[in-house]
């Protein structure tokens, strides 16, 4: 992908969290299909927290070709993927329990490699050559599409205000022993690896976001990671909030058509 100026985000307000989520639906079902259409498959990347809740609304939906998808996580908590914490344990009750996308095609961190957090990143990494460096000519993944959701203070994956990951420019898959939010222990991608989607797609809900939300999208140059996450162009940047988290935002809304 050339190294052009990132397109300004496209920022879209619903009334309520049922309507964000069907018209992410629509969002995710529409970029699945361009996707298989030109290449075959669909790489998502999805990250944690309240996020994969608004997936629900994927569930009956027609168009979807789950045994298209290739699925990763934009960033890990290094705890079983069976414990509460885990974003994959949380992505799996939401949705893919629900949904027959293959088990094999659900790519999770190797717990049994706890103990060494740069040899499970590394690991996690080869996950990711696996599947892109073959077909893609890039030195970084070119994901289709890789969800992301924003923290009060900012942070986005596990890329945390004021932290040396926020300067990584090499790797495409990082650890981090101190996070600043419980566990401390993660993996995440970094920011070339976000820059260098196809789409990216922030989801944020709730008056709780609002704050945080006026910071990242009316005062980008503040430097928050959230204000980071700005995909060159071809890529583009979108935001599906509903009207309470932008409550007070200025930043100019586009109207989204199902």
């Amino acid at each position: 992908m050339p190294a052009h100026a990132p397109a300004p985000p496209v920022l879209c307000s619903f009334t309520s969290s049922a309507a964000l989520g069907d018209a992410l639906a629509h969002f995710i079902i529409k970029a699945q299909k361009e996707s298989i259409e030109k290449k075959g498959r669909f790489t998502i990347a999805i990250s944690g927290g309240s996020l994969p809740k608004q997936l629900n609304a994927l569930i009956g939906k027609s168009g979807l070709k789950w045994d298209k998808w290739q699925v990763y996580y934009a960033d890990e908590r290094v705890v079983p993927l069976d414990h509460p914490d885990s974003n994959h344990h949380l992505c799996s009750t939401e949705l893919w329990n629900k949904v027959p996308v293959p088990k094999s095609h659900i790519h999770t961190i190797d717990f049994s490699l706890a103990d060494d957090l740069e040899e499970l990143s590394d690991a996690y990494e080869k996950e990711l050559i696996h599947e892109f460096a073959q077909k893609d000519s890039a030195r970084f993944p070119i994901f289709d599409l890789i969800l992301l959701g924003v923290g009060p203070d900012g942070h986005t994956a596990s890329l945390f205000p004021g932290h040396e990951l926020l300067s990584e420019e090499d790797r495409w898959v990082a650890p981090i022993e101190d996070s600043p939010k419980p566990p401390p222990k993660r993996i995440t991608f970094t920011f070339p690896v976000l820059n260098h989607a196809y789409r990216v797609a922030f989801v944020a809900s709730g008056a709780g976001k609002a704050e945080i939300l006026k910071k990242v999208l009316d005062k980008p140059e503040n430097g928050l990671p959230a204000s980071r996450v700005r995909p060159a162009s071809p890529g583009q940047l979108y935001w599906f909030v509903d009207d309470a988290a932008v409550a007070g935002v200025e930043y100019p809304r586009t109207p989204y058509k199902l």
